[in-house]
């Protein structure tokens, strides 16, 4: 049975109709940390709020003192915290919303992050542009044509094929970052082969 969470990071809050749509409707939005100052401009209720509590106004941190897990450790960041909660409490699906927009490099990391959680919970990030998607296997992916696409591989030794992408791959490496930037599709999916992994594809929105 799948148990969706909706986590919400402490970047910039989504201005897309599509990451408003998840918050809007779910039960279960788990905030990080600061986060919930947002959420509360937008009238939306929280399910939890998981993190250190080093930006969360004192007003709020009594108004939802019952449903706050705090957490010190600092050895992992409160977006990590939040998808290690969301596991410890059941849930095998985690869309992941405002973790973009505010501080570039925590962008980056968040980012990269993505291929840690999808070993343990299916997960995505959705931003106000689109969706990034973490992958451990070969997989169809829905589209539109000309859709804008990027492929990202931590893994440089990655060997990757792609079909029905403007830019072909066909048995290469993803050596550096920028490389796998900038494609498109071609019509109504498209789709990746690989051996090794993982890879993080960017879609964006319709």
């Amino acid at each position: 049975m799948q148990k969706k969470a909706v986590i919400l990071a402490n970047g910039a809050f989504p201005t897309h109709e599509i990451p408003l749509k998840e918050l809007k409707e779910s039960k279960y939005i788990v905030c990080c940390d600061g986060a919930i100052n947002n959420l509360e401009e937008a009238k939306i209720e929280p399910y939890a709020i998981v993190g250190d509590l080093d930006s969360l106004d004192p007003d709020l941190k009594w108004k939802y003192r019952d449903i706050i897990h705090h957490f010190s450790n600092q050895d992992n960041n409160d977006l990590t915290k939040a998808v290690h909660w969301c596991l410890d409490h059941g849930f095998n699906e985690a869309v992941i919303i405002g973790a973009t927009g505010k501080r570039d490099d925590h962008m980056i990391g968040n980012v990269f992050l993505l291929p840690m959680y999808v070993k343990k919970i299916r997960v995505k990030m959705l931003t106000s542009y689109g969706v990034f998607t973490p992958i451990t296997r070969s997989k169809n992916f829905e589209s539109f044509t000309r859709q804008q696409v990027s492929l990202f591989s931590p893994n440089p030794e990655t060997l990757i094929t792609t079909a029905n992408l403007r830019y072909a791959l066909t048995n290469e490496k993803i050596e550096m970052m920028w490389q796998g930037t900038l494609n498109e599709s071609m019509g109504e999916s498209f789709r990746i082969d690989f051996e090794g992994g993982p890879l993080i594809v960017f879609q964006e929105y319709e």
